[in-house]
């Protein structure tokens, strides 16, 4: 994309806003450390009731630009925008109304409760002594609720898991009250059902207040599922921007990280190990979803095998594709054939054994009873699924 790489903006990304009240902007923003830049030319937008996504590798300039948005460094050049207004003509009172941040800077207050460290979150409203309201106070505790860590409000914020320790975190961001959230990296730390429920409760408060959300996420396959718009950040420039629709297609993710080993299927967000290499010693008869416990344990063992027949729309084919070191396969929709049935059979003639996951057979696959029972026929042993 030549020198216009760091300049797509997402606000021309082709999706559907819920609002036109652009909430933060960039303007031709250079960004980095002392006078290295490291990301140069940044456009982008953020809109009210839209989750922003920053993807990419380490070191691609995710976290030094969430940093200057937020104001934790100065801008090397360009203009930072919030609200309509240049973030340098907001004092810091003001513009704490305005963005709330939580990066993943590890902060460790001596002696606070979690209630302590969220009502910190109230300095903005609270009068020349930082005395709360009891309005303030209400907001402390519906935060927390909201975060599902109203329960921890009394223990020590020193003494719980950094997984509650980062929803905690999040509270005392939303305690602000604010337009605009920018996360770096907010599921560091949290375990899977942690992740979802924080990905989800986001997603909600979203929806419902209509604030913006600007973020990074490693987790490809979440940024996939949670983003209306997602920017894809590499070697200090903006390769690409969109929805996830437009940016998860083809081999977007396998460019964007020049994966080297392993795949990643972009329509369901999943990735996989390479195949193990050699000569197929097990031939898999599958389908349907009900052999792709079978295709991972067999790489985990070290063991290459074979499969098949698999339509090239069936669930499992982006896994066997992956993880076989032979796929027979069969356009989508069409029954297998006897083309596909000779293949089979040419290849499971040299494998040691059958493992056949089909309990019941249809006029589409019909074929794949003919193979299970020719490899009997063979006297090669054939397993079911639940007895390998």
């Amino acid at each position: 994309m030549g020198d216009e790489s760091s300049r797509v903006s997402a606000e021309n990304a082709g999706f559907t806003d819920r609002t036109d009240v652009c909430i933060a902007r960039t303007e031709k923003l250079d960004a980095g450390y002392g006078r290295k830049v490291v990301i140069g030319g940044l456009e982008l937008s953020v809109k009210a009731g839209q989750i922003v996504t920053l993807i990419g590798p380490n070191g691609s300039g995710k976290s030094t630009i969430l940093k200057t948005l937020s104001g934790g460094l100065g801008p090397l050049g360009g203009t930072v925008y919030v609200d309509g207004r240049d973030r340098s003509d907001y004092g810091r009172g003001e513009l704490a109304r305005k963005l709330s941040v939580l990066l993943t800077d590890r902060i460790s207050p001596e002696m606070m409760s979690c209630r302590e460290v969220c009502e910190s979150g109230r300095y903005p409203y609270t009068d020349r002594l930082g005395r709360l309201s009891e309005e303030d106070r209400r907001i402390v505790s519906e935060s927390m609720e909201s975060m599902h860590v109203g329960h921890l409000a009394e223990r020590a914020f020193a003494e719980i898991s950094d997984g509650q320790r980062q929803l905690v975190m999040l509270a005392r961001a939303i305690c602000q009250q604010p337009e605009l959230l920018i996360l770096d990296e907010p599921t560091s730390y949290l375990d899977i059902s942690r992740k979802l429920e924080l990905l989800s409760l986001l997603k909600e408060l979203v929806r419902e207040q209509e604030i913006a959300v600007l973020m990074s996420l490693h987790e490809v396959d979440l940024a996939q599922k949670v983003s209306d718009v997602i920017i894809c950040i590499k070697d200090g420039r903006v390769v690409s921007a969109g929805t996830p629709e437009e940016i998860f297609s083809g081999n977007a993710v396998r460019d964007l990280y020049d994966l080297s080993y392993g795949s990643y299927f972009e329509l369901y967000g999943s990735s996989e190990l390479n195949a193990v290499k050699g000569k197929p010693e097990v031939f898999v008869i599958g389908g349907g979803g009900s052999a792709i416990q079978v295709y991972r344990r067999l790489q985990r063992m070290g063991v290459p095998f074979a499969c098949g027949v698999l339509a090239e729309n069936d669930v499992e084919y982006p896994v066997a594709r992956s993880l076989a070191s032979e796929l027979i396969s069969v356009s989508a929709f069409e029954a297998v054939g006897d083309e596909q049935l000779r293949a089979a059979l040419k290849i499971m003639e040299s494998c040691r054994e059958v493992i056949c996951c089909l309990e019941s057979f249809g006029s589409m696959n019909e074929k794949l009873r003919v193979l299970r029972d020719a490899a009997t026929d063979m006297g090669l042993r054939v397993r079911r699924k639940g007895y390998f």
